[in-house]
Parts: structure tokens; sequence; C-alpha cells
């Protein structure tokens, strides 16, 4: 009464149950299992990769984040896991965490945390010296004000906090008081000339607010181009820019209208502020003490300006064309420096990791047991290494060298970007890594030179690759050649291996070039036309015996198991096991395959890669920065080796990719970029100056930075980077920012009637307290980073030492440059307008009066 379901149950799903099943039954009732014929193997698939983790077997398990879960939150669940689960595993079986991500992060975070509370430390403390306590106070309030507007506008930007949002904060602690220190600064002296302390404040805000607002415009706009570069370099820039930005807006928000009520407020009506505060205190208490050391720096400031600062100014409008002509003598030098290679260049500066990795590459279809035995020699070696450095360096909680891990047949990718080591399979592959203690007395490249020394020489091997970075932008030197014959293409490619290898310093020449596993190509004989075999039955028997023919596919679980038939693997290792397969056909019958088949070896390709429908090949090479520079042996390689190989092998072509590339692109970039927020500045000054030329000479400021840039960088013994050049833009707006509001100053006093001396110098005196603690500001909050030592912030202190020197210098050339420069363009008003004059129709010269709308004879 209703349906019925029928169903057999036949389906081995174990290695046991195959073993049982009848294969054939004879007539007297004897049968033939699987097992009587068949070996079956209830195992995995037949796999070259393995592994050992501190000399014992191991297998990896990755976790990776997905969605917008939090590294450090995520990475505690992880290890929470792992503690639970080691307490579960029988004896014998151990479980550890291995690269572990957000190590890095956190120890980078920790130390940049760190830098950036000295820096505000310094930055308050730079302030109390010269300000009054509470002045000081609510000026520095607007930083961690600013930090916290821009963290929270982080979700909405979709950026995180990370090592470069957080040295974004520590390259801006320092600007974010500037505009601060202007306006309080003005309310300071508006309240110190008796004023009622709201309409001081109200007044004194006002005063400078153009100045301000457009000074803070035109610094967000010279970190502009970090935003728009391009590429890997762009996103890791484009961070850095957008926080910087966002803390300026808060910034500018704090000082227009939060700063102004606070000091409204914290004088009562008819009390004085004083330069210092009140009268020098009596007594010996600490508050007493500290307000005289203050009285002191604060009146020593403002008296080194009014006895030293003036009458030098004074002198130098005086020979202003000489003040110039020195200046810009200094700055062709300077720029000489960088022009001829006497301070070398590298487009990115290498960022230590804490893995260090040797990825070996033989030849393709070379046995597992060669690779293993190849990967013995790089493994006793890097713990010769090991024992070395415990020996040099003693570490009371263990050894430098947390783990060790060996991969055969597989490379994993332990660093990041586009040159990163690792992320292939194939018996011919092997890698061998090295973990590092965060905090080491040795520098992972070090372990690097002494592992290559350790080495010995591997022949065989196609490629093997040292790796100690974190962060890769690509090789340094990569040539890509191009031709459709691949035969040339192989020869010139070694050409240029030859002569990249004789320069001093250049290692790792390699090209990706990789011939492919020996192939047996098979070919049917007239024979076995006659017995009716085709090379498709030829192929297809060969294919069953040796890769083997899905029988079916059954569900285990959550594990989808193929069946496979296939001849054992004693059975297919050699030729011989081919020349003696047994071909059937179509009648039934067998023969040798030697007698209906012919069998030839030759080699396939790994790969083929083509660029705009031409075969390429890539030369790459590494550097080391102590005896070479990789942009001078590319240039002399383009000058006087690609010449002859392109005129040997016509058809050929070359270009530059890897780290050369990036640079490329990069700098056009940003030269694009920078030029048009640089123009986007002079329409800025433009505005609240209401003068084509004075933006002129306040932009004339910005190529100075350069120079202590560069001398920052010489005195630091540092490398110019891409890092450099982009704490120069972004030095290019703090530098106009103080220059803006001494040029402000002096339009302000021509118009109140003063003399162009009078207003140039009175200007000078009155402003050179604001600009010399906005620069000593910017350098404060910069200052722990500049002299830190960990490994991890090294990369970058480039460019905070360019905006850190680069601020100091161009604030002692604006104080005395700009306004001679001021002078030379009225100078140049003059000449202008005595040339004006002209000739009459009748013969005498002509001016145009300056009283009347005619002409009237001279």
């Amino acid at each position: 009464a209703g349906e019925v379901l029928l169903r057999s149950t036949g389906q081995a799903y174990v290695g046991d149950e195959f073993d049982r099943i009848v294969v054939l039954t004879q007539e007297d009732g004897t049968r033939v299992l699987l097992k009587d014929i068949a070996n079956v193997v209830d195992g995995f698939e037949e796999d070259p990769r393995y592994a050992s983790f501190d000399g014992e077997n191991a297998v990896m398990v990755f976790v990776y984040r997905v969605g917008e879960q939090k590294v450090l939150d995520l990475v505690a669940d992880v290890r929470s896991y792992v503690n639970d689960f080691a307490r579960t595993l029988p004896d014998g079986l151990s479980i550890t965490v291995w690269r572990d991500g957000s190590a890095y992060l956190r120890d980078r975070l920790d130390v940049l945390i760190q830098n950036g509370a000295g820096g505000f430390a310094l930055v308050f403390v730079v302030l109390a010296f010269f300000l009054r306590l509470r002045l000081a106070f609510w000026v520095a309030i607007g930083v961690p004000i600013s930090i916290m507007g821009a963290l929270a506008l982080f979700p909405i930007f979709s950026v995180s906090i990370d090592v470069l949002t957080l040295f974004g904060f520590i390259l801006v602690l320092g600007v974010l008081v500037d505009d601060a220190i202007v306006v309080g600064e003005n309310i300071h002296t508006h309240q110190d000339q008796g004023d009622d302390p709201v309409r001081a404040a109200v007044l004194g805000a006002q005063e400078v607010s153009k100045p301000v607002i457009f000074g803070v415009l035109t610094t967000v706009t010279a970190f502009a181009p970090m935003v728009l570069s391009p590429g890997q370099i762009g996103q890791m820039f484009g961070t850095i820019g957008v926080v910087v930005i966002m803390c300026l807006f808060f910034s500018l928000i704090e000082s227009q209208l939060v700063l102004p009520a606070h000091l409204a407020h914290h004088l009562k009506p008819g009390e004085r502020s004083g330069k210092t505060g009140d009268p020098r205190p009596e007594g010996e208490g600490l508050n007493a003490r500290w307000k005289r050391l203050q009285a002191v720096t604060s009146e020593g400031l403002g008296q080194f300006a009014d006895r030293y600062y003036g009458p030098s100014v004074t002198w130098v409008l005086h020979w202003r064309y000489a003040a110039i002509a020195t200046a810009l003598t200094l700055l062709l030098l300077t720029t000489g420096i960088l022009a001829s290679g006497r301070m070398s260049f590298r487009f990115f500066p290498k960022i230590e990791g804490d893995y260090v990795t040797a990825a070996l590459s033989l030849p393709q279809g070379t046995p597992v047991e060669t690779t293993a035995a190849v990967m013995a020699g790089l493994e006793a070696a890097a713990l010769r290494v090991k024992e070395e450095i415990d020996r040099e360096f003693p570490m009371p909680g263990g050894s430098i060298v947390r783990h060790l891990l060996v991969s055969i047949g597989e490379q994993p990718t332990l660093q990041n970007g586009p040159g990163a080591v690792g992320n292939g399979t194939g018996s011919h592959l092997g890698q061998v890594a090295i973990e590092l203690e965060s905090l080491r007395p040795i520098s992972s490249p070090e372990v690097v030179r002494r592992w290559r020394r350790e080495t010995p020489p591997i022949p065989e091997a196609e490629d093997l690759e040292f790796s100690s970075d974190y962060i890769s932008m690509g090789d340094p030197i990569h040539f890509e050649l191009r031709s459709d014959d691949v035969d040339q293409l192989v020869a010139a490619a070694g050409r240029l291996k030859a002569e990249l290898a004789a320069y001093p310093g250049v290692f790792d020449v390699a090209d990706s070039f990789r011939a492919g596993k020996q192939e047996i190509k098979l070919a049917v004989l007239p024979a076995a036309q006659a017995l009716g075999i085709s090379l498709e039955d030829v192929a297809r028997q060969v294919r069953q015996g040796f890769y083997g023919e899905e029988a079916q596919r059954i569900q285990r679980g959550r594990d989808d198991v193929k069946v496979m038939v296939r001849y054992p693997e004693q059975k297919r290792r050699s030729l011989t096991d081919l020349e003696n397969l047994r071909i059937r056909t179509p009648a039934g019958g067998e023969v040798p395959f030697y007698s209906v088949a012919r069998a030839q070896r030759g080699y396939g390709f790994a790969s083929i890669r083509r660029t705009d429908r031409r075969r390429v090949i890539g030369v790459t090479a590494d550097v080391d920065p102590h005896l070479a520079n990789a942009n001078q042996v590319i240039a002399d390689i383009e000058r006087s080796v690609m010449p002859r190989i392109l005129a040997d092998y016509p058809g050929l072509s070359h270009s530059l990719e890897g780290e050369q590339r990036e640079q490329e692109e990069g700098v056009a970039a940003l030269g694009r970029s920078y030029a048009f927020a640089l123009f986007l500045i002079y329409v800025l000054l433009a505005i609240p100056l209401r003068s084509y030329a004075q933006p002129l000479i306040i932009m004339a400021v910005i190529p100075f930075g350069l120079v202590g840039a560069i001398a920052g960088h010489v005195l630091m013994g540092l490398e110019f980077s891409m890092m450099s050049v982009f704490g120069v833009v972004a030095l290019s707006g703090v530098v106009v920012n103080s220059s803006l509001v001494l040029v402000d100053s002096v339009n302000r006093r021509r118009a109140l009637g003063a003399s162009l001396i009078d207003a140039l110098r009175a200007a000078g005196v009155a402003r050179f307290r604001p600009i010399v603690l906005t620069s000593l500001t910017t350098f404060a909050g910069l200052a722990p980073l500049l002299l830190e030592d960990h490994l991890g912030a090294r990369f970058l202190i480039p460019m905070a030492t360019s905006l850190a020197f680069g601020v100091v210098f161009a604030t002692v050339i604006s104080l005395f440059l700009l306004p001679s420069a001021y002078l030379v363009l009225e100078d140049l008003k003059g000449w202008r307008n005595r040339r004006g004059a002209f000739r009459s129709p009748l013969g005498g010269v002509a001016e145009r009066d300056s009283q009347t709308s005619g002409p009237r004879a001279a």
C-alpha cells in the first residue's frame, strides 16, 4: 500500500572492502578477489611534498583572515585554540604557531606608539619652555584631539590601524601644533597688551585666520601627491597621506574654534597674560623654579630676536643679492651631490623581516630524493650559522633563531610584495626558512651573508635565492628580453647574465627561462596499423598504466575520494617498463609496446611567457648596496652592453621591469602630481596675498628644504630613497605655512604705513618666535623616531629625516632669504616702473604720472 524503494548495497568505501571485491568466479566455485591480483592502497595521492620543522616531520596549516576581522583578535582566538588543541594530542605529537603575521605588526606598533608618545612629550616640553604653561597645554591638547578625530573617520575611509597609519600620526605630530602656535601666540600678544580676554581671543584669531587657514590648505595640498601615487608604493604612502590630511583638517578646526574659546576664559577680565605668565614668582617651589626657567627661555628667545636676528636681517637686506646668490650656490652644490651619484639613490629601502629564506630550484623532473639531498646541505649550513650566532650573541632566553623549517616539493610564500619568494610546487623545488627573534643584535641581511658563506656550491641548481626582506618591490635589476626566436632569447639572456655577474656587488644573477621536464613522445609504427591499433589506442593505454584510470569516486565523510587503477610504482619508473607494456589489440590480443610504437626522448617547456605576443625571458639580479648601486649598474648596462647585444641579435628588444619599472612609474606619477600640487599651492597663496608675484617668493623657499633633507641624510648616514623624496614633497607645505605667515605680517605692516625695510624687520622679529617654535616642535615630534634603532622602524627614518632636517634648514633660510626676496621683488617692481617710461612723439622722454591720467614730459 505505497511506494517501496529497492536498493542494492555493495559499494566499497575502505581498503579492506576493496580487497574483498570478487573479480572472477570459476566454474568450480573458486573466486578471484581483487586483493589476489592487485595491491590495494588506501592512502593519500602520490605527492612529493613534505616538510620538517626543527628537525621533526611536520604538516603546516595556514589560517588566513577574510572579511573585516581584526588581526590581533583573530590571532588571539587562533592561539587560544592551538593551546586547547595541544592538550588533546597524544605523546609524540606537538603543535606550535609558525609565521604569526601579527607579531610583526604588534612589535612595530609598540615601537611606533613609544616613539609617538615620546614625540608628543618633547613637543609639549618645547612649548612649555617658551609659552605660558596653560597656553602650552591648550596648544598641545590639539594633537590628541586631531588624532582622535582622524581615528573617528578611519571606518569611513576604510583605513585600519597599522604601521603606516601610526607613522602618519608621528609624522604630523609637530605639524599639528603649527597653526595653534600662531593663533595662540597672537592671542597671547593681545592679552599681554591688556585687552579683554574674550576680545583678545577673537581679534587674535581673526588677525591670523587667513594665513593659518590657507597655510593648512597648502600643507594638505603638499601631502596630496602621496594619495595620488600609483602602484604598491602609492598604496603605502597613500595611507600616510590620508592620515595626515585628516589630522590637519581637525587641527584647523581646533585652532580656529576650540583654542580661542579656551584661551578666552583662562584669564579673568583685566588680568594680563605676560610673556611667560605672571611676574617671576618668588620662592623655591618646583612651580616657581619652572616659571623662572620659563621666563629665562622665553625672554631669551625674544631678546635673541631683538638683539641678533633684527640687526642680522637688516644687514642681509642690504646685501640681498649676495645673500640670494649664496643661497642658490648652496642649493646647486647640494643637489649636485645627489645628481652626481656621490649620494646613492635607492628606490625603496629594504624593510628587514624576521624570516630568512633560501629558495632552491633544480631542473624540472628532478627526483624528490635528489632535491632532499641538496636541501640537507642547505639545512646543515643554516644550522652552522645558528651555532655561530649563538656563540657570538648568547641570549639568556635561548637562541636568536626561533625555528627552522625545511620544505621539499614546495616553496611557501613568506614575504610580501611583487618580488616575494616562493609560492611554487614540484619535486624540483625546496626551501629552508629561519625565523629570527624580533629584538636581536644582528640584522637579517647579515644572517643571509653568513648563510651564503656556509652554503657549498650547488652546480645543478637553476636558481638559489636568499631573501630577508619583509616587503619586496621586485628585483633591483630586472631586464625583460623579447624576441620571436626562443634560441635567440636564451643566447642573449646568457650573455646579459655574464655581463651582470662581472659587476662587483651584483649577485643572484638568474633568468626566467626554465627547461621543462623530460618528455617521451610516442608514435605508432606501420605494424600497428595492420593490427588496427591507432595512436589514440596506444596513448590511452599508456596513460592508464602510468598515470592511472579513474574507476570511480566515492564520498567518505567530507572527502571526495578517487579510486585509481594503475601499475605499481616500481613498474612505472623506467623506460624499460614502458617498452615492456602490453598493448591490447581490437581483436582482444596483446602485443609488446616496442613492436607497435616508438618512444623518443625530449624536453618540453616549463612555462611560456609572452608580452605583446612576443616570447620573453627575464634576467634578474640583486645588488649589495655597500658595493654597488642598482641605478648605476643599469645605466652602465644600457650605455655599453645592451647596444652590442641588440646589434648581435636582430629582432631582439628589451625593457626594464621589477623595481626599476616601479621606480619609473612611481617617479613619473609623483612628478605629475607634485607639479599639479605646486600649482594649487600657488593658487592658494595668491588668494590671501592678492598678488601673483608674492606667492613665487614664498615658494622659492621650497627647494631649500631639499638642502636640509640631503644634509640630514649625510648626518644620519642614510641612502636617499623614494621615502626621502616623499618626505621632501611633504616638506613643501610645512615650509610654505611659516613663510605665508611672515609675508602676511609684512603686508599688514605696510598697509598701516610702515616703510618697506621697517616692515620687513619688524615682521621678522615679531614672527621669529612662532616660526622658530613651529620648526622646533616639528623636529621634536620626529626626534625619537630619528634616534630609533629598532629594525622594524628603520625604513621609516628616511622620510622623517627629510621632513625634520628640511624644516630646520628651510626655517633658517626663510627667516633671511624670504625678506631678501621680498625686497628684490620690490626692486624689480621699481625697475619695471622705470622701464615704463617712454619717448613722446616730439622726441622727448615721457613717463606716466602716478597722480594724473596722462603722460608728462620728463
